[in-house]
């Protein structure tokens, strides 16, 4: 009862015109970098990073906690307007998302993004100030072999729901698994991989992949398109644009239903608890389970409102759950808030029980700011500029998308601080437009590079405990309940598949190359 009678006063603090101000600049960087291709909200905590040096603890956590939940929600506006998701979490936004804009519906769907966004961050965030211990004691269950086995569902998911060929997303998966093979071993400071050259030393960034899969991509299929016949129309789509029509339909809000917002948040939050997992994989095992139950299945790569509603209610419910077990053992739930771990110890603050006991009151305007931004600032924002969005699509094509590519490039180029990293971007640029071309998925390439070297290292450390008996994964409980989730997920989606949706036929062409059928 003390700790929720904590968080109630971390509102009050809030108030104060000092931290208000510091949370509403949060979240406009927050926006700017989560919705810009290559500046993740990352990327701009990292960069705000020393500014903490210079401020009170409480204003620095509450725009941390600002840009986390803005930038999460941010990446679904490039998305849905231009199809390069700001973040690796808007993936599956920018497949429905862009399908609505094509057709006319961009507000629509931004409404929808806004909206799923708006309610699974205020859940996330709820059940973080109610659950937190609980939730805490819960993630201590799933020990290195389940890690192994939840990691492993998590992939076979992304093949599955990608709607290509499942040969042809295993292979897009691969590819990305052994690209994150090359540098340093996960297990032995030992090089592999290298071919020789210093420059593959310390392995590819996350970043150059992210950056060449959307937005070198992106730029090099408008390119090959030509960018003639769509600007004047995309032109007076944009001007006719009025900002009730982002307010989604009564109608449509109902056809979603309120369970699957419910049950996304929930599988978000659960996930987020999970280290290392993120927003990523939250959207995609909620946008999973929302096509598997959906009774408009054949809707999903298409254009579904429910695809984007699991999909943003997921990912911004994840940034609750992503601080439980960083604030409970100093572990980050995503990259995001292993920075924000950074801002806490900077200040004097060590994560842990004692955290929460002793020193609540500096966290609670934090939790505040969480709920604050998704409950009042994502809808907000919307409203205010969300006709500002929508003319992305008006700008000249030749000049947005040169101008894209300059800015990812840079933002290649400062997460790093490395021309071969940067160079790398435009690499697999071309890798995932060839990919994209011929029907290969790249959001399995990505996810395999993003989750290959966790598949890695939980598979040998759970090997090593076990003598290299690979019986442990299914002697474990919490092993043996993921991978059984995997086989109910396989029988589900592609032995006894939804009809309309068959894995490798139908629909796969306008979820893999968007830009073709523009």
């Amino acid at each position: 009862m003390a700790f929720l009678l904590e968080m109630l006063q971390g509102f009050g603090q809030l108030a104060q015109p000092e931290v208000l101000g510091f949370m509403l600049l949060g979240f406009l960087i927050g926006a700017f970098f989560g919705a810009m291709p290559g500046l993740t909200s990352v990327l701009a905590m990292a960069l705000l990073l020393p500014l903490t040096y210079s401020i009170d603890v409480i204003p620095a956590l509450v725009m941390s906690a600002a840009i986390f939940m803005s930038g999460m929600y941010a990446g679904s506006i490039t998305a849905t307007t231009i199809n390069i998701p700001g973040a690796p979490s808007s993936m599956m936004t920018a497949l429905e998302g862009n399908s609505l804009m094509k057709k006319g519906g961009g507000a629509n769907a931004l409404g929808h993004a806004a909206l799923g966004s708006m309610i699974g961050g205020t859940i996330g965030t709820v059940l973080l100030m109610g659950l937190m211990p609980l939730a805490a004691k819960a993630s201590l269950l799933i020990q290195t072999p389940g890690k192994f086995s939840m990691i492993l569902f998590a992939l076979l998911v992304i093949v599955i729901v990608e709607r290509a060929e499942i040969s042809k997303g295993i292979v897009a998966t691969m590819i990305g698994i052994m690209v994150a093979t090359i540098g340093i071993d996960v297990m032995q400071p030992i090089p592999r991989m290298h071919f020789g050259t210093e420059l593959l030393v310390e392995g590819i960034d996350m970043m150059p992949i992210i950056i060449g899969s959307f937005a070198i991509c992106e730029v090099l299929a408008q390119a090959r398109q030509g960018a003639a016949g769509i600007d004047i129309q995309a032109a007076r789509a944009a001007a006719a644009i009025r900002r009730r029509d982002f307010l989604p339909a009564w109608q449509e809000i109902r056809e979603i239903g309120l369970f699957t917002y419910i049950k996304s948040a929930l599988i978000g939050y659960g996930i987020g608890i999970l280290p290392g997992a993120g927003g990523s994989m939250a959207a995609f095992v909620a946008y999973a389970e929302a096509k598997r139950a959906s009774r408009k299945s054949d809707e999903y790569g298409r254009g579904s409102r429910e695809g984007i509603a699991a999909a943003e209610s997921a990912n911004n419910a994840m940034c609750g759950g992503a601080f439980v077990p960083m604030l409970t053992f100093g572990i980050p739930g995503d990259p995001t808030t292993a920075v924000v771990l950074g801002v806490l110890v900077i200040n004097g603050l060590q994560p842990g029980p004692r955290l929460l006991e002793q020193q609540a009151d500096l966290i609670a305007p934090m939790f505040a700011s969480l709920l604050v931004s998704a409950l009042i600032l994502i809808p907000l924002t919307l409203f205010l500029l969300g006709p500002w969005f929508i003319r992305i699509v008006s700008i000249p094509r030749g000049l947005l998308y040169a101008s894209i590519a300059v800015v990812a490039l840079v933002g290649s180029y400062v997460a790093t601080f490395s021309v071969f990293q940067m160079l790398l971007s435009v690499v697999f640029g071309v890798l995932a437009f060839f990919m994209r071309r011929y029907g290969y998925p790249t959001v399995s390439m990505l996810l395999g590079f993003i989750l290959g070297p966790s598949l890695e290292q939980y598979l040998r450390r759970s090997l090593a405990l076990n003598d290299n008996d690979p019986m442990i994964f299914f002697t474990r409980p919490d092993s043996l309940f993921f991978l059984m989730l995997a086989a109910l997920f396989f029988y589900m989606m592609v032995i006894r598949r939804p009809s309309g949706s068959p894995p490798g036929s139908g629909g796969h062409k306008e979820a893999t190359e968007p830009s073709e059928s523009a």
